[in-house]
């Protein structure tokens, strides 16, 4: 009630009242495994920038599990490694992203097989490619030096991304 009699005194209940949360881009991490590089990126993003982005990740040909290495090494960096599982690539994690980060190696179109139209512009336009070297079956040391990469990544694609929000909420 005092709100409304006194609006000077509560100037940012006001403005948090007609502000409207942004949409976050739905960002999938794809690597041939989905053991190492992809689920590292996930977990990754979703501490470092969930503002912004809701990640998720899949392989070309998961593994199945993920190696403790993965594990280790994320935990070692305080990430939450707990509930990290080893799934394959499927239609409508493609349809839904809104980025798709491509660490496979492979060129686009043996990216998504039967799940991309050769020639389709609309999914081409949502990768991007990074080379990140595979860590799996390398000692600590590698699968640091990947984990540091990925952080500085996606650091600078949520860098991106808020400033794709920021240009669409203005």
């Amino acid at each position: 009630m005092l709100f409304f009699l006194y609006p000077a005194k509560f100037p940012i209940a006001r403005y948090n009242l007609a502000m409207s949360p942004a949409r976050k881009f739905r960002v999938l991490f794809v690597c041939l495994g989905n053991a190492c590089r992809s689920p590292m990126a996930e977990v990754i993003a979703r501490k470092l920038a969930s503002d912004v982005m809701e990640s998720s990740s899949a392989g070309l040909h998961p593994l199945g599990r993920v190696p403790e290495a993965t594990d280790d090494t994320l935990r070692a960096n305080g990430y939450p490694a707990h509930g990290l599982t080893s799934k394959p690539l499927r239609r409508d994690a493609v349809d839904s992203a809104d980025v798709i980060i491509n660490m496979s190696g492979r060129p686009i179109d043996c990216l998504f097989g039967n799940a991309r139209p050769v020639g389709n512009p609309r999914i081409s336009q949502k990768v991007e490619n990074w080379t990140v070297e595979d860590p799996y079956g390398e000692g600590p040391a590698t699968y640091q030096r990947i984990l540091e990469e990925l952080e500085s990544r996606i650091l600078l694609l949520a860098a991106r991304l808020r400033d794709k929000q920021r240009a669409a909420n203005s």
